[in-house]
């Protein structure tokens, strides 16, 4: 039983924030805009809200159901109906642990840019790329790195209500604000038709691609934090009584909109400038959206506000892994919240180590995770949701023990039974061979 002061979310909206901030985090903000410049634009976002309507909703829907049945964190939810779904569980703590090891890494440059944002070191007239490959060689990327974990502990050692909850809750509207000023100041940029044209008018001769579908997936997964065993936790300290549908529609919803909002910023900005391409990479925010700050009024306001909201949604995203890993240490061996947090802290130190060691390591991270347990994660939960879950206790949990209609009842359980796992292992099986 998770209820308590400090065991439980004190409010729904906070509820909804948390599980918002998961799913936001660096997955839309930083991966969203060049997963989509890589695979078309427009046609990649038609596709990607297709998935987040038809595999992402459904199977939040079943992890938030899970959570609530079970009250318990992904290992012991799982044990809880059979010692057999158990490695279920521990393939959410295996992925937030290595997840977590890039995740810093790429919080720490953001962290890094919006210091030297405010102080103008950013715009010295050193060319870009080179403060980047010389921030990644010296001793300011394990130190801004360090910091962020640091900062990170803060927050979840405070516990579910003073630390998870009210960070979202000033958080969450920050990162909203400051990514619709950055909207508007990208609408009046030269290069802002060509961009929202790149956006929003699908190519459909790349839609059908499978790289594109593929893609299409795994974003949505990624996105809205599926597998990582984060959902199945948040959702063991809902208050009773919170609507599952409603929180899981609200967060997927959001998530779409703040991934869209984050194109919107950095679409126009690309296309702005002469030479720029959409189809970056992972370092486009870091090595090409500098070039376009420089050509503004003001361009260390505006990068500072743009790295310092990188740097917020990269926070949303850590606290959760750091929380799954928390949770797990204070659930099997009986520790306090403040110990278990400081031992994820030390593997959260270890695994950004090794990836700051090695560039293969930081990529090998980010494949296995992305590519393989997280979509193994989403395929065996569906497959447990739609087959293994009894029936009566899932509608339970989306009905809120009858008090709530569930008229949509019967087609979540045939996506989760059918079209997901279809979709999923399809995923799976290209990301192996291919």
């Amino acid at each position: 039983m998770r209820e308590g002061n400090n065991n439980s979310f004190g409010s729904k909206i906070g509820a909804v924030l948390v599980a918002a901030g998961s799913a936001i985090g660096l997955g839309s903000i930083w991966r969203f805009p060049y997963i989509a410049g890589e695979n078309g634009g427009g046609a990649f976002v038609l596709l990607y809200l297709v998935c987040v309507l038809i595999l992402g909703i459904p199977v939040m829907l079943s992890e938030f159901a899970i959570g609530t049945h079970t009250r318990k964190g992904p290992v012991k939810a799982y044990e809880q109906f059979s010692k057999w779904w158990k490695p279920l569980g521990y393939n959410s703590i295996i992925v937030s642990t290595l997840i977590s090891g890039f995740y810093y890494i790429v919080a720490g440059w953001s962290l890094y840019y919006f210091v030297t944002s405010i102080d103008g070191t950013l715009y010295s007239g050193e060319e870009f790329h080179s403060i980047f490959e010389r921030f990644t060689s010296s001793w300011k990327e394990p130190f801004y790195t360090m910091l962020f974990i640091l900062m990170t502990h803060i927050v979840v050692a405070r516990g579910v209500r003073k630390g998870l909850e009210r960070t979202a809750e000033w958080v969450m509207p920050i990162l909203f604000v400051m990514l619709i000023a950055m909207a508007l100041r990208s609408a009046t940029m030269e290069g802002a038709a060509k961009g929202y044209e790149f956006l929003f008018k699908p190519d459909f001769s790349k839609a059908f691609t499978v790289k594109t579908i593929v893609s299409a997936i795994g974003q949505a997964f990624f996105s809205l934090s599926i597998g990582l065993g984060c959902l199945i936790t948040f959702a063991s300290y809902f208050k009773r009584g919170t609507n599952l549908s409603t929180t899981a529609w609200s967060a997927s919803l959001m998530t779409f909109f703040v991934a869209v909002l984050s194109g919107m910023v950095i679409f126009p900005a690309v296309f702005s400038v002469k030479g720029l391409e959409p189809t970056q990479g992972p370092t486009l925010i870091f090595e090409t959206l500098p070039f376009v700050f420089k050509d503004m009024a003001m361009p260390e306001f505006w990068s500072a506000v743009f790295f310092l909201l990188i740097a917020l949604a990269a926070l949303t995203s850590t606290i959760t892994f750091h929380e799954v890993i928390t949770e797990y240490f204070q659930e099997h061996h009986n520790l306090t919240r403040q110990k278990g947090a400081a031992i994820s802290t030390a593997i959260a130190v270890v695994s950004a180590i090794l990836c700051l060691w090695s560039g293969k390591i930081f990529d090998f991270f980010d494949m296995i995770t992305a590519d393989v347990l997280m979509p193994l994660g989403g395929l065996l939960t569906c497959i447990f949701a739609g087959w293994a879950f009894k029936r009566a206790d899932f509608r339970k949990e989306i009905s809120n023990n009858g008090t709530l209609r569930a008229p949509l009842f019967g087609l979540l359980v045939f996506l989760l039974k059918w079209v997901a796992p279809m979709l999923i292992g399809t995923t799976f099986i290209y990301n192996l061979i291919f």
